[in-house]
């Protein structure tokens, strides 16, 4: 599952042509499992190749053209392998899945590029986000009072720095307190920092794996 240390990164915009639809629509099994074998083909083609894929977006399902952020996070036995995703829709979720598998295995500079015989024993796991909306709050225990354990992903920011812990880091901070104090740190904020200018969203995850 993804971890405290996943990564994000930025990419560009949807294709003037992206269909719309709800933007937090549940996906069924049958997009669930489409988007398992892009990853894992996207990971495929890199090790053959190395380069990402090009996928034919029109031979996909109208679900997976609908402009939508996730992240892609790899496991080896049980242990974090890379992750990589988008905190913002910014193309079609297909391509997005493509392209995030590619980089967790291969561009995460937390390690070095996954070899051959990773594949076949690797766990890819997708979170799908809902779109991030800004929390409001007079001080530090009017957030907190605001969050929900085991369901909030955060994105915080603050004096140019920011980070987020996807809704799966409560299975390692599991009290509002530590999960907050912990964000501010991967965000390179001092835990017990505070200021005005601090800003949080909170989004959900649909989230399945292999």
């Amino acid at each position: 599952m993804p971890s405290a240390d996943a990564a994000s990164r930025p990419d560009a915009g949807p294709p003037d042509d992206a269909p719309s639809a709800e933007p937090g629509a549940a996906l069924d099994s049958v997009h669930r499992r489409r988007l398992l074998t892009i990853a894992r083909d996207a990971i495929r083609h890199g090790l053959d190749t190395g380069r990402p894929p090009r996928l034919d977006l029109a031979a996909e399902a109208p679900a997976l053209h609908v402009s939508r952020a996730a992240f892609v996070t790899l496991e080896l036995a049980q242990r974090l392998r890379g992750c990589i995703g988008h905190l913002e829709a910014a193309q079609p979720l297909a391509l997005d899945v493509a392209d995030n598998a590619f980089a967790a295995a291969f561009r995460d500079p937390r390690f070095p590029p996954l070899e051959a015989a990773e594949l076949a024993p690797l766990c890819i796991k997708i979170s799908v986000l809902t779109p991030a909306a800004e929390l409001h709050f007079a001080d530090e225990r009017a957030l907190l009072a605001q969050l929900v354990p085991g369901v909030d992903g955060l994105i915080l920011a603050d004096a140019g720095r920011r980070g987020t812990f996807l809704p799966s880091v409560w299975e390692q901070l599991p009290t509002r307190e530590d999960f907050l104090r912990r964000l501010k740190e991967k965000a390179g904020l001092p835990s017990d920092h505070w200021s005005d200018t601090l800003r949080v969203w909170r989004y959900r995850t649909e989230s399945f794996g292999e």
